[in-house]
Order: structure tokens, then C-alpha cells, then sequence
């Protein structure tokens, strides 16, 4: 027994030590680039010195999101993948943001009277409708670009609606945010059922209904005139959409609601069989004569339709089996990933109805081009699967755009180019989908009415790995990490065995955990590894370093300092208001540090024009966010409401 044990302990000291990765975020050991590509992807999502972050898109207007810097409203289809993959880990003042941006749609929905905007966008939709974007007092309820005339409802756009919202709700289990957005979930549901035929439970829809709008344009009737087809991607991300409508009423308790729900779904998933290839992927659309569109190698309408593939796979539409099987098609066309990143068909559409040619042409837009929200549900699906090097393609392309301040979107020339490539910088919201789907895709987290579900998707070359930020479920916030690699064979939340878990996934029922859990999980028989309590992020009393291009922001962040400060001191330290004042003090402080890194050569040099870009965003930014601060606060000097007055009471020392 001595003999094995030094022989044991031999083999373990002549075995190379794995290097230890110590990020802001991330913390491990093993596989140091994954890790190093994960941590980077948390680091977007907060003000950082480096790298372009999701808070450089505040819109104080509204207090949320704009797309970006040159789209002045907020997509659906764009939004889609970046917000879906992120939500987990937002915390405020980022969830409020998201939220002041959805009701942008939700507060102007189709109820049959409303006129969307001035012309052409004048049109009144169906009670239940979405949209394509919106700003305050204007929508459009159609796919805006192309011919509007021509374009049906935006039918995908609002499953896909549906989706993020019931998401947001099922995290963060708030009844009064229930109460208020299930009606309104409800309406969308019956305005796309309206369109479902009975005979063969499938959706008919008309041109730009999809969500990669308007690349759809249903089916070309005998006299030249378009008409409405069979569209997969509705199906797909409706049945996504019901998973989740049936969990929320669930939760409501209107469980004869979940029921009627239920049986739309599975009567949806029944007619899906019917778009599916003997190959096991999905087409495009299905005429109503019977012609398919979107069978790769077919004579006529043979490309291969991405999105309602990965989109089955990343939602969980289709089982394992299927989902594999749609993956092994998808990789064996190379020229769907030229330049890593998925793009939404190969080869030409050649059903669209316009030649593709110009902004239409094979490669660009919405016509084989790249866009980063469909790259994060493809993501979701790599993890899904066990695809990680797929995954970290993804981030690494993407990150040759972080690098040179370009997070553009959509990217032209099969995802190798940039759709505004003459601005000195590009930024928008879609772009930063890749690093979200990247952390989201290493627990999956499905939340359901009975609780949380975690499927960890670790790579294998990471032995270690923490989280140092939480994810959210009702009111806990849980810490995770993983030790090991293979099957889950042991859980311990705070340090106590956790019982509810079996080789693939880890189960949290509602109110089962305290405010802060630490979730340890043991992969493979592995034993618990030795942890840190560090916490990612910094103090509000940090005062931002002094800067001569900053002294005035500096000065101007003094007063947001003391604002948090007496907060805090109001026991408001975790309210909307105080996170918000503490973003705007971390803006001003990556300004500060990114100056300092920069005249030390710190940082990758930028063109002149975009160096200047790109530092003038920070300052910018910085203003807005306290633009915005003071702009939703001054109100609350004449609100009836007692914790609204205690923090203009902060707002005014």
C-alpha cells in the first residue's frame, strides 16, 4: 500500500503543473486562452480600460439602449442574441436599462388602433404584434428596409419578442413584473396563432416575416405576385416562445392557461416534421403547393437556411439526436463559416424578391452575411453539443474587432468585412452576442416555474474554473465554479452537499437557496478545490485617478461619488439608483486608467482618427451615464413615493 502511494505521488510530481489563470472574472486553471476569451467576454459587459463595453450604449432619452451609434432605436432581431445570452449575469443598473429599452416595444404593441410613425411606417398592426425596432412615440410593426408594401407582420420578430421578455421574468420571478407583462405575452401568442392552418398545425406567413428580415418573401404565386408560405424559423422560435409562456403561467398559477399552451406547443412541434429533410435539418419554407425552399443541393431554392437550425438546437426545440444530426450538416459546408462566424445561408438565396445584387448581393446583409446575433444562438448550440473549439473560433474573430475598437454589425463580405467601414470606430449592441453566448454556453441555465436548471458545458482543458460574478434566479445570486472534467458527480452549495443533481445537470428549486450561493461542482470524481472570496468589481469610493484631458469628467464624478456615498449611507446602497451611480463613476474611471495604459504604450495602437475615437467614446459615455442619472432622479423631487424622495434627498446634499 506505502509502494503505491509513492508511486502515486512520483507520477504526480513529474506531471507538469497546470498554469493558474487569474482574471477579473474568470479565475482557473487549465485551458489559459479559453479562460483568458471567457474573462474578456465578462469584461464587456462593464466599463473596462481596454476593450469596448456594453454600457458605451446607454441612451439617457430613455434611460436604456440604443442599438448603436448610428441606429438610433432598439431591434428585436438584432437584440436578440446579445440580450438572451446576457441575462443571467445583469445585474442593475443594466436590467433596468434592458427593461426601459423592451417597453420601447411592449408600451407601443399592435392593438389594432395605433399608427406605428410617419410614412411609410403609418401602418396599424393586429393587437399582439411586435415590431422591427422603436423608439419613444415611434414603431415599426414591418421589416423597415426594403419594399415595406410587400412585407407581412413581423410574425418571427415577435415569437423572438416573446422569448426575451418571458426569459427576463422566469429569472427574476418578479410577480409585479408578471402581472403586468404575462397579458401583453399573451396577446403576441394569439397574433401569431391566428395564422397557424389547422390542417398541418404549420404557420403561414408572408414576406419579412423571418427574423433575419427580408431575405423571406414567402412564395411567388403564378402571376409574379407573392403570397404566404410555411415558415420553419416561425415555428421554431414560437415553440421556444411557448416553452417558456407555459413556465411563466405556471407560475402566475393559471395552470388551465399552461395547459391550453402546452397543447398549442405540442401541436406546433407535431407539424415541424413536415419542414424537416431526411437529413434531419430544417428547410427555409414550404409553399403552399409543396415546393421547399432551403434543401442545400436541390436544382431550385438549394442553400441552407442557418438560423431556425441553430435556433432548434440552441432552444431546445429538437432532441439530442437531432440536434446532432443538424450540426454534422451544417459543418460539412465549409462556406458557411469562411471566416469562423456562422452566416445565414450558402450558397445564394436565389427566392428573394429582389436579384441579389448590391445591398443584396451573396455575402452582404441578409444575403449570406454575418450577423452576431444569430452567432450566439449558434454558440449556445457548440456548448449545447460539446463543440468548444467551434466556440472559441467565434470569440477569437470576434476579438479581432474588440482589439481595433470595430464591434461592427452585420458584417459583409461572408462576415470578413464591416457594414460601416469609413467611421473611425464601430460599436453596437449586437456585436457583443459572441462573448455573451461564450459564458452563457458553460451552464446553459434553464429556468423553469419549478426552478433552475444548470448543465455545465465545460471544455475539457479546463480542470479549474470560477466565476467571480453571479447569476441570477429570484433573489439569490449564485457564485459558480467547477472542478474536474466529465460527469457531475458532486455539488456544494456554501459547503454543504446538494442533492439534486445527476451526471448532467444540477437542479435549484425556487426559494431553495440563501441571497448568495456558492455552487461548487465536482466533475469527473474530482475533489473540491481550495477558493477565494474575491468578488469581481470595484468600490464606489475609489476616486477616479487625475488626468489633465479629464479633469473636468473627473471633477463632474466627485458628485456622483457622493451621491452613492450617501446612499449607502440612506440604506439605498442596492437600489436601481445606486448601481447606476456606481457605472457612471467606473466609466470615468476606465477613462482615467485607459488614458494612463495608453500614454504608457500599454495599449494596441489605433489609427490616429480612431485612437481619438475611441477615447472620446469613453468620455462621452461617461457624460451620458450621468446625463441620464440626474435626468431620471430630478422627477422624484415631486413623487408621492417615500423611497423615491429618500434618494433625491441623497441626489440634492
Amino acid at each position: 500500500m506505502k509502494r503505491a502511494i509513492w508511486l502515486w505521488l512520483l507520477i504526480a510530481m513529474a506531471l507538469p503543473a497546470q498554469e493558474r489563470f487569474t482574471g477579473r472574472y474568470f479565475r482557473g486553471k487549465g485551458d489559459i486562452e479559453y479562460l483568458r476569451l471567457l474573462d474578456i467576454s465578462r469584461r464587456m459587459f462593464s466599463p473596462d480600460p481596454e476593450f469596448q463595453s456594453v454600457p458605451m450604449l446607454y441612451e439617457p432619452r430613455w434611460n436604456g439602449y440604443a442599438e448603436g451609434p448610428t441606429w438610433d432605436a432598439w431591434w428585436i432581431q438584432n437584440t436578440y442574441g446579445t440580450t438572451y445570452a446576457s441575462l443571467p449575469f445583469l445585474e442593475e443598473p443594466y436590467t433596468t436599462f434592458l427593461e426601459n429599452s423592451h417597453r420601447l416595444w411592449w408600451d407601443q404593441m399592435g392593438d389594432g388602433k395605433r399608427a406605428g410613425g410617419p410614412p411609410p411606417f403609418e401602418m396599424i398592426a393586429p393587437d399582439g404584434a411586435l415590431c422591427d425596432a422603436a423608439r419613444p412615440g415611434f414603431i415599426i410593426y414591418k421589416q423597415g428596409d426594403g419594399r415595406v408594401a410587400l412585407h407581412d407582420w413581423g410574425y418571427e420578430f415577435t415569437a423572438a419578442g416573446m422569448i426575451l421578455q418571458a426569459e427576463s421574468l422566469l429569472i427574476s420571478r418578479d410577480r409585479q413584473a408578471i402581472a403586468h407583462y404575462l397579458p401583453k405575452i399573451e396577446r403576441s401568442a394569439n397574433f401569431i396563432e391566428a395564422r397557424r392552418d389547422p390542417k398541418n398545425n404549420l404557420f403561414l406567413a408572408g414576406a419579412a416575416a423571418n427574423l433575419m428580415a427580408p431575405s423571406y418573401a414567402g412564395s411567388i404565386r403564378p402571376d409574379g405576385t407573392y403570397g404566404p408560405a410555411y415558415l420553419a424559423g416561425l415555428s421554431v422560435t414560437y415553440i421556444a416562445a411557448l416553452d417558456r409562456l407555459i413556465e411563466l403561467e405556471k407560475v402566475a398559477g393559471a395552470l388551465d392557461k399552461a395547459e391550453l399552451y402546452r397543447n398549442r406547443r405540442e401541436s406546433a412541434r407535431a407539424g415541424l416534421a413536415q419542414l424537416t429533410t431526411e437529413e434531419g435539418y430544417f428547410v427555409k419554407s414550404v409553399d403552399p403547393d409543396g415546393t421547399r425552399h432551403g434543401v442545400y443541393g436541390a436544382p431550385k431554392h438549394g442553400y441552407f437556411e442557418t438560423a431556425p437550425n441553430h435556433d432548434a438546437i440552441a432552444f431546445r426545440v429538437v432532441d439530442d439526436a437531432q440536434a446532432n444530426r443538424i450540426y454534422d450538416k451544417l459543418a460539412s459546408i465549409p462556406g458557411l463559416r469562411l471566416y469562423d462566424l456562422i452566416i445565414t445561408n450558402y450558397p445564394s438565396l436565389d427566392d428573394m424578391y429582389t436579384e441579389p445584387k448590391e445591398i443584396w448581393r451573396f455575402g452582404h446583409w441578409v444575403n449570406g452575411g454575418h450577423w452576431s446575433t444569430c452567432e450566439a444562438r449558434m454558440m449556445m448550440a457548440y456548448s449545447r453539443l460539446g463543440k468548444y473549439e467551434d466556440a472559441r473560433r467565434s470569440m477569437k474573430r470576434i476579438l479581432t474587432l474588440a482589439e481595433r475598437f470595430r464591434m461592427d454589425n452585420n458584417l459583409t463580405d461572408f462576415g470578413n468585412g464591416f457594414y460601416q467601414p469609413d467611421l473611425p470606430i464601430n460599436i453596437v449592441y449586437d456585436t457583443f452576442a459572441v462573448p455573451a453566448a461564450l459564458i452563457r454556453g458553460l451552464f446553459e441555465y434553464l429556468y423553469r416555474a419549478d426552478g433552475l436548471t444548470i448543465l455545465p458545458h465545460i471544455p475539457p482543458g479546463i480542470t479549474e474554473l470560477e466565476q467571480a460574478f453571479p447569476v441570477r434566479f429570484g433573489a439569490s445570486r449564485l457564485y459558480l465554479s467547477a472542478v474536474g472534467s466529465g460527469p457531475v458527480t458532486g455539488v456544494r452549495v456554501n459547503g454543504k452537499p446538494w442533492k439534486w443533481f445527476n451526471g448532467n445537470s444540477i437542479t435549484f428549486a425556487p426559494e431553495s437557496l440563501p441571497a448568495e450561493a456558492r455552487v461548487e461542482i465536482l466533475l469527473g470524481g474530482a475533489r473540491r478545490a481550495k477558493r477565494t472570496a474575491a468578488r469581481a468589481g470595484a468600490g464606489a469610493d475609489a476616486t477616479p485617478a487625475g488626468h489633465e484631458e479629464l479633469q473636468a469628467l473627473n471633477a463632474r464624478a466627485q458628485r456622483m461619488i457622493e451621491f452613492h456615498r450617501h446612499l449607502v449611507a440612506a440604506g439605498l446602497g442596492s437600489s436601481y439608483e445606486a448601481a447606476h451611480a456606481q457605472v457612471a463613476i467606473d466609466m470615468v474611471r476606465a477613462a482615467n486608467e485607459r488614458f494612463v495604459l495608453r500614454d504608457s504604450g500599454k495599449l494596441k495602437p489605433l489609427p490616429d482618427v480612431s485612437q481619438r475615437a475611441a477615447d472620446k467614446l469613453y468620455v462621452d459615455v461617461s457624460n451620458r451615464l450621468m446625463d441620464g442619472l440626474e435626468r431620471a432622479v430630478r422627477p422624484y423631487e415631486k413623487s408621492t413615493n417615500a423611497r423615491q424622495k429618500r434618494v433625491h434627498e441623497a441626489f440634492v446634499k
